[in-house]
């Protein structure tokens, strides 16, 4: 059973995979952010976090905290006085690590800070920042993250604090799968998965769907990050299209044939214009709509689609549920928009 972690009104370890992502201004531009933010909680964000590099930090935090919605994390790194200010000042959950927060007493203060707050704690281990001893006894190895996270998370069990969310990270895709599957085999705290400086949106979307997607097909994963060197709302739009490729969220889901030489028609053109006017469309099921190239394999290729549509010579069949609905002509294509358009008025919510 995996532990459920609350983070502010949101719930790792709940029903829905949690996406989150980071802003990369510096915290003074706080209208900025305030607008950042709300443009990416449009796009699907549910928890933000921002880096607290000062103390003189916190009161901008606060601001941002007092007019967002969603659930803001406050990521430090060695002084403790920051951590427990930023409880202090609204802060859903803190990122620390704690073996550069200083001494057992300090670890503590933060802790019991927390614990009063009700503020869970994220740590972790990162390929990047092996304590030296575990790389001389694992190597750069996803056993030599595994150790560092359990350390870390030893430190804070010692706290009396259990209340954590883990992530265990690498660049390398393999090395972090497969120290979130060796993690997941012996714990059970909630795993912030994502592949870390993947790289620019190009590969970096392409490394992090392989990552990510491959530990949620494991069932392993309650939140997560794509992390890429590009812009925070980016990573929100790119981490809801692998949660939907995956089918952990509905949405309007467009199946197109790449067409071979049997192809009378611009199949790219109408799935395109398909996902224009249907994409967008809130609905309660995946709704799926095959455009298929021929009669040849497009009805049975798209027969688990709810509608679907395959050119014959000079003329269209449309179908549904895999069963034939309905023959039109070409010039009349406009007619599999309007059925859609009734169709969907079903689900919509």
């Amino acid at each position: 059973m995996i532990q459920k972690v609350k983070v502010g009104d949101k719930v790792i370890g709940g029903e829905k995979i949690l996406v989150q992502s980071m802003i990369s201004k510096k915290i003074q531009n706080v209208e900025e952010i305030i607008e950042e933010i709300s443009e990416m909680e449009r796009a699907g964000l549910d928890i933000i976090r921002l880096a607290l590099p000062q103390i003189g930090d916190v009161e901008f935090f606060k601001k941002i905290v007092d007019k967002v919605s969603v659930p803001v994390v406050a990521d430090i790194h060695f002084d403790y006085k920051i951590a427990i200010k930023a409880v202090e000042n609204g802060a859903s959950k803190i990122r620390i690590n704690p073996g550069n927060i200083g001494s057992e007493d300090k670890i503590k203060m933060v802790c019991h800070a927390c614990k009063m707050a009700k503020v869970p704690i994220r740590v972790g281990g990162n390929l990047g920042s092996l304590e030296a001893n575990v790389e001389r006894e694992f190597g750069r190895t996803a056993e030599a993250i595994v150790k560092s996270c359990e350390n870390n998370i030893s430190i804070i069990e010692k706290c009396g604090f259990s209340d954590i969310v883990v992530s265990l990270k690498a660049s390398d895709i393999s090395r972090t799968v497969e120290a979130n599957r060796l993690f997941r085999k012996k714990h059970s705290y909630p795993l912030h998965i994502g592949v870390t400086e993947t790289g620019t949106y190009d590969m970096g979307s392409v490394k992090s769907a392989i990552g990510i997607g491959s530990l949620l097909l494991d069932g392993i994963g309650e939140t997560l990050r794509v992390s890429l060197t590009d812009s925070p709302l980016e990573e929100v739009k790119f981490a809801r299209k692998i949660l939907k490729a995956l089918g952990k969220e509905n949405y309007v889901e467009v199946i197109s044939c790449p067409t071979c030489g049997r192809c009378n028609y611009d199949v790219a053109k109408v799935a395109r214009e398909v996902e224009k006017q249907f994409s967008d469309v809130v609905v309660d099921k995946t709704y799926k709509i095959a455009v298929m190239g021929c009669v040849v394999n497009g009805v049975g290729e798209g027969k688990e689609a709810d509608i679907g549509i395959a050119c014959g010579d000079k003329k269209f069949v449309i179908f549904k549920n895999g069963l034939v609905l309905k023959n039109i002509a070409e010039e009349n294509i406009s007619e599999f928009f309007e059925i859609i358009k009734a169709d969907m008025k079903k689900l919509e919510k």
